[in-house]
């Protein structure tokens, strides 16, 4: 299909009303940015500096720190750039990239979550095969999954968005350029991205949350089963709790915003949900794991004690 285009660029509106806290907003986000980078660049120096970490466990956390950082980069240094000027324009293939790549790091975390949750259910039902089952190969097989199928996800939407003819108004109620926001510009008829928007996105984003559902019913009924100690229990949730807290961070926002693609709905809505997931819980989730982990905890003071001793 040609590209009947004619907008060459788009108006980001979203944050026209809060232009006079410009200055104290700039420097919160930029600051949730800095702790983005810090925190999540800290977990992966952590992983690969340290071989006890070098298990499953830590390399999809790991993949979801850098996941993190990727996804919050796609629209925080963006958001940024317009708290500094009342005109806050992107380019359309600008706009086409950024809606790429936002739901290409979205999608892939939300089934990275999945897969952790399986590694979860077998270091927990089968402890003696964990490492038979989770082998090498078999995490970045995993691994790799999850980031091509978020990859081809975003393409798609990517693709049949970039080819709706925008021939009308440029200015995009958002901070950033998502899907629903720009049908509303659409000059043609939407109905397939609405379909695509509420069906294959629904399974992206239902499909890895009811295996998690699923995953951690085992857990349980496998503890109740086979574990009567309440040391058993702690230990077992010890390892799930941090990413149980995770997942209702992003699932609840995700869910709320995607599950119901209706055009109409409210920007201003979409846009604090949307801050919720892209520049407050990246920051959320290295202090959930580094709080609730003691080997992550402990690997911190592994480090510090040597920059002490260097230092002294």
């Amino acid at each position: 299909m040609e590209n009947q285009t004619e907008v060459s660029e788009f108006y980001l509106t979203g944050l026209a009303n809060l232009f006079k806290l410009q200055n104290l907003l700039f420097t919160i986000f930029l600051l949730l940015y800095l702790a983005i980078l810090v925190g999540n660049g800290m977990i992966i120096i952590l992983i690969l500096t340290e071989p006890h970490l070098h298990i499953p466990m830590y390399f999809f956390l790991g993949n979801l720190s850098c996941l993190d950082i990727f996804f919050s980069t796609v629209t925080v240094p963006k958001m940024l750039a317009g708290f500094l000027t009342e005109l806050h324009t992107i380019s359309f293939k600008g706009c086409i990239i950024q809606l790429h790549f936002f739901h290409f790091f979205g999608s892939s975390e939300g089934i990275l979550l999945a897969i952790m949750a399986y590694d979860r259910y077998v270091a927990i039902c089968n402890p003696l095969r964990y490492m038979v089952i989770m082998r090498k190969e078999v995490c970045l097989l995993m691994a790799t999954a999850a980031w091509c199928t978020g990859f081809f996800h975003a393409l798609m939407h990517a693709v049949v968005t970039a080819h709706l003819p925008f021939c009308g108004s440029n200015h995009i109620e958002h901070f950033f350029c998502d899907i629903k926001p720009l049908l509303k510009l659409a000059c043609d008829n939407t109905y397939l991205n609405l379909m695509l928007l509420s069906t294959v996105t629904s399974c992206i984003v239902l499909s890895p949350f009811a295996f998690i559902v699923l995953s951690y019913l085992y857990i349980i009924t496998f503890l109740l089963l086979k574990i009567q100690s309440q040391s058993g229990w702690q230990k077992a949730f010890s390892t799930c709790g941090s990413h149980l807290i995770v997942v209702s961070l992003l699932y609840i926002p995700v869910l709320s915003n995607y599950m119901l693609p209706n055009v109409g709905t409210s920007s201003e809505q979409d846009m604090m949900v949307t801050l919720i997931y892209s520049a407050i819980i990246p920051v959320l989730n290295p202090l959930i794991y580094t709080l609730r982990n003691q080997e992550v905890r402990r690997a911190i003071r592994k480090i510090m004690d040597k920059k002490r001793v260097t230092f002294l």
